[in-house]
């Protein structure tokens, strides 16, 4: 696939806090053509545990008009997403904010907002955990505005293949409260808004959930 944004080239190691992941590197395409779909043209989008910032710094180049908030609960990545942000982001790319989008009352303060984007997250902590950042969400929404959540999931409470199934129970063994969540527990967590899923590589799924005008 070939991009329409461009993205600086990495080089190992980085001189600097910069990291990055491969997996981040993987899912940049399949998720960038899903917002160029679906993802607001102007506003604020707000990117939960946005990790290294590489999401936040192509995202932002590739959606000028959207004012982009990366956020995240770890030292390490907070300076990663800073100095991605300082060395090569648009004008439209913030510094990131300390975040942890499992914690109640969030919406409130960074919201509301025409865009979330959140990815990889909610296999990597509990149910507890996830229930209440899906919650807030839905909460800091602006009318009509959209919410994306990437990950891997659970179908009728089982995975679907059998890399799934080793890397659920892998997840298990390091915390049994972490793991999987199952799709349609997902989307009733994001009720009341409107959600639609998006079949990904490598057995991922988007959630594209849009508010109410």
């Amino acid at each position: 696939m070939t991009r329409d944004f461009t993205l600086p080239i990495l080089r190992e190691p980085a001189p600097d806090a910069r990291l990055s992941a491969p997996a981040t590197r993987r899912n940049l395409d399949p998720i960038h053509a899903i917002l160029r779909a679906h993802a607001p043209q102007s506003g604020r989008a707000l990117e939960l545990a946005a990790g290294t910032g590489e999401h936040a710094l192509a995202f932002a180049h590739a959606f000028p008009g959207l004012e982009w908030q990366p956020t995240d609960i770890d030292a390490g990545r907070l300076a990663s997403i800073a100095t991605w942000g300082a060395l090569f982001g648009p004008d439209t790319l913030r510094a990131p904010l300390p975040l942890d989008a499992a914690t109640p009352g969030w919406s409130a303060r960074h919201g509301p907002v025409e865009m979330i984007l959140l990815v990889n997250l909610l296999h990597l902590i509990s149910k507890d955990a996830a229930a209440t950042a899906l919650t807030e969400i839905t909460r800091a929404l602006a009318p009509g505005g959209t919410a994306f959540v990437y990950g891997p999931f659970l179908r009728d409470g089982q995975p679907t293949s059998d890399g799934d199934a080793r890397f659920h129970a892998s997840l298990r063994a390091q915390d049994s409260t972490t793991g999987y969540k199952d799709l349609a527990w997902v989307q009733h967590r994001l009720r009341p808004l409107s959600v639609r899923v998006e079949t990904m590589p490598a057995n991922n799924l988007m959630l594209i959930a849009r508010a109410a005008l």
